[in-house]
């Protein structure tokens, strides 16, 4: 599992994934997943040029997305539906791709949902809610 490192790590772990997909090496399972996001997201592809650039920060003040955190999201989403936990979100997700008919369109739009959901539960200091998290998928039904 990758979510108990550090930042640099979890950043070196994405730069190295991607250095191993560009030289056609073997990856492991998370490396594919990781590997897949990244591809999904080519106006990234110019981080990955340079380790230099996993020590940019980022400043949502400034209007700034983090790559990192958004192709983190892609990955805990990716994680939900393959092991359907929360209970209920594989099938959910398999709606709402019905609904907006393209894959990452529909992670997009999940992902609001458990940004939220994350953001909640930091703001109150507990747990996040399955079950407002679930209700807030199903809103986008």
């Amino acid at each position: 599992m990758m979510f108990g490192q550090n930042r640099q790590q979890l950043r070196q772990m994405y730069f190295d994934t991607w250095q191993k997909k560009l030289a056609n090496q073997p990856l492991s399972d998370l490396e594919s997943m990781i590997a897949q996001v990244i591809s999904e997201h080519p106006e990234y592809h110019k981080i990955f040029s340079s380790e230099a650039s996993l020590e940019q920060e980022y400043f949502v003040e400034n209007g700034q997305t983090n790559p990192f955190l958004h192709m983190g999201l892609h990955i805990s989403l990716h994680e939900q539906i393959s092991t359907d936990r929360p209970a209920g979100i594989s099938s959910l997700y398999q709606q709402l791709q019905a609904k907006f008919n393209n894959a990452h369109d529909t992670e997009h739009q999940m992902m609001e949902a458990l940004t939220e959901s994350l953001w909640l539960a930091q703001r109150n200091n507990q747990a996040p809610s399955e079950s407002a998290y679930l209700a807030s998928l199903k809103k986008l039904l």
